[in-house]
């Protein structure tokens, strides 16, 4: 190598390392702009609220008392002013057979109720035979049943809302709690008595339960800000007091129209709602506050 060639490169070395270097610091600035323009999120503050979890059931409402009202003697059965579909009160006669038998001419009802069916005039009976079924429809009782997984929250007397299929709505407390569970479904019987006195209530019809458990502390956020961590995990992101984005696992705890209710996140907390998907836990972020926007 000559000795003109081994000066030019002792002067183009050191030149050619200072521009390089200058492009790695051109680069460098480029990239810290970017990354602090990818690393701002908006937060809003969140505290917690008194909240009353509702445990949601399929319902269906039954009578306590179902009668095949029997003869006790044999005969025609005669003329009578009760019909199928009236309503009678206790010992009230409900057939009157043509027989001459001392207390045994006349069925009488047991209780105050429903006339579900009931033989018509000029039919024979025979004693034992079915005169009249007759239900007890005031009180009614609507049955559900509770998940044993949700069971823990249930006790006797928490209020209930019931919304029949046909839209009436029914306002009662849990009079039973089972302690024993439905072997085929692992589930626990619960039942609400409701006043039916005018007997608007059918035997039967069906509807939703929901029963209010105890109130608890919880936020309620939206759910646009739900992510999900690398194992799986729901939770949120909010910054701590230096700015450096946490994630909070939570629990949902209902559903509802303008938002979800959730518990793990701390009483007062900077939720991330907008930009927390672009930031990593423990990264420091540019913060504006949502309420000053």
């Amino acid at each position: 190598m000559s000795k003109n060639v081994r000066i030019s490169l002792y002067i183009l070395i050191p030149v050619i390392g200072w521009m390089i270097s200058g492009q790695f610091v051109k680069e460098n600035i480029t990239n810290e702009r970017i990354e602090k323009t990818l690393s701002s999120v908006v937060i809003s503050e969140s505290s917690p609220s008194f909240f009353a979890p509702k445990i949601i059931l399929n319902a269906s409402a039954t009578s306590e008392k179902r009668v095949n009202v029997m003869a006790k003697t044999s005969g025609e059965v005669m003329p009578n002013n009760v019909l199928q579909g009236d309503w009678v009160k206790k010992d009230q006669v409900l057939c009157r057979l043509g027989v001459v038998e001392l207390n045994r001419t006349e069925v009488k009802a047991p209780f105050r109720g429903y006339v579900e069916k009931i033989v018509k005039p000029g039919n024979l009976l025979n004693r034992g035979e079915i005169c009249a079924v007759i239900i007890e429809l005031d009180p009614l009782t609507f049955v559900a049943e509770v998940p044993e997984a949700e069971i823990k929250s249930i006790v006797k007397g928490q209020k209930v809302l019931i919304e029949l299929v046909t839209g009436e709505t029914i306002t009662s407390k849990l009079s039973f709690v089972s302690k024993s569970a439905t072997p085929a479904t692992r589930s626990f019987r619960v039942e609400a008595e409701v006043e039916n006195s005018k007997g608007v209530i059918r035997d039967g019809i069906t509807g939703t339960m929901k029963i209010y458990t105890n109130k608890i502390l919880a936020h309620k956020i939206s759910p646009s800000i739900l992510l999900l961590s690398d194992n799986g995990t729901i939770g949120v992101k909010s910054v701590n007091n230096n700015n450096i984005v946490e994630f909070l696992p939570i629990k949902i705890i209902e559903d509802t129209n303008d938002g979800i209710w959730v518990t793990g996140i701390p009483n007062l907390s900077n939720l991330i709602v907008v930009g927390q998907g672009f930031v990593e836990t423990g990264q420091e972020v540019a913060v504006t506050n949502l309420a000053k926007l």
